[in-house]
């Protein structure tokens, strides 16, 4: 079974994904993420702290 999002993380992480797109997404060190994979964390990372329904980081 496929874990399940809720539509606000689903919105945080198209926000990254169009900041990566338009090279203005930095990581926490400033860097300009460059991998899609990356934007998707930072997306999925902001919704966590906005309260968002997101699993729990695997280990």
């Amino acid at each position: 079974m496929m874990a399940r999002y809720s539509k606000k993380a689903g919105e945080k992480v198209e926000e990254a994904m169009h900041e990566q797109k338009e090279g203005k997404l930095k990581t926490g060190s400033g860097k300009k993420v460059t991998s899609k994979k990356q934007a998707i964390a930072i997306g999925l990372s902001e919704a966590r702290k906005a309260g968002a329904k997101v699993p729990e980081k695997k280990n």
